[in-house]
């Protein structure tokens, strides 16, 4: 078991994603986002069956640095309620997570 992270978050455009991105990577709050785009999604939202497309975001980071991601996505999104669920990083190969721990602060 490692300390790293990959967040997962969804968002209505390709334009809002990028944005997002930029600024988790530049704050050092994440060391990569890769940007899905056109993902559908379906999910019950206020009693209805919604369908949408959107854009998953895939977020590297560290469990340290977890909790100040959840707080500028929150205030970046433009969703009520946003997507954020951490996954743990088991392993992976060691340069990369060296990596990934140096890109974050």
């Amino acid at each position: 078991m490692t300390d790293k992270r990959v967040v997962l978050t969804t968002c209505g455009s390709l334009e809002e994603a990028r944005s997002i991105a930029q600024t988790l990577v530049e704050r050092q709050l994440a060391a990569c986002v890769n940007v899905i785009p056109q993902v559908e999604s379906i999910y019950r939202w206020k009693g209805e069956v919604e369908s949408s497309s959107e854009c998953l975001l895939l977020v590297k980071t560290t469990e340290r640095a977890v909790e100040r991601l959840r707080e500028t996505l929150t205030n970046l999104h433009s969703y009520d309620v946003p997507e954020c669920i951490e996954l743990a990083i088991t392993d992976g190969n060691a340069a990369y997570l060296h990596w990934l721990e140096e890109s974050v602060r």
